[in-house]
């Protein structure tokens, strides 16, 4: 059985998709009260479900006449996809941090299995050895893994 979370989920990604453009405008009351839920909940779907590294941005507004209105990314031109992906990387990233992303990344048929796993052993080794053979402390082994990602991404989508 799925959770609230992936019902109210799933209905706002078929509303997405639904629609012509890569945006739907939403009421939080109107959707709280169809799952039988307070608000909270939803804003907690919308925290959790509908970020920037899942390729979603939410615009709210709230208020008697407030609204929700979450818009796809999308990527004109593959220099626009490399500055999110710069943005999303950061100058240091943590491993959990760049498995999350990676995870992402893939469910959102921008990386493939192999391509992931691939990448999370390099960064694996990179953090391995500044710990074991250079000593490099855990910030900086963090702006290395950053670095790194942001190369291999970067190849793979000018490639």
């Amino acid at each position: 059985m799925r959770s609230l979370t992936e019902v109210i989920e799933s209905h706002i990604i078929e509303l997405l998709e639904g629609n012509d453009e890569d945006a739907v405008s939403l009421r939080r009351k109107e959707l709280a009260e169809r799952f039988g839920c307070v608000p909270s909940q939803i804003n907690y779907v919308l925290r959790s479900r509908f970020t920037p590294e899942r390729g979603y941005l939410v615009e709210s507004q709230r208020g008697g006449h407030g609204y929700i209105r979450i818009l796809r990314i999308c990527y004109e031109t593959p220099e626009a996809r490399l500055r999110h992906l710069d943005d999303l990387v950061g100058d240091s990233i943590t491993e959990q941090e760049a498995k999350r992303l990676l995870v992402s990344l893939q469910s959102r048929g921008l990386l493939d299995l192999r391509e992931r796993l691939l990448i999370e052993v390099a960064l694996r080794h990179v953090d391995d050895m500044g710990e074991s053979v250079f000593d490099v402390s855990p910030y900086k082994r963090n702006v290395l893994q950053a670095e790194l990602l942001k190369r291999m991404l970067r190849s793979l989508v000018l490639s």
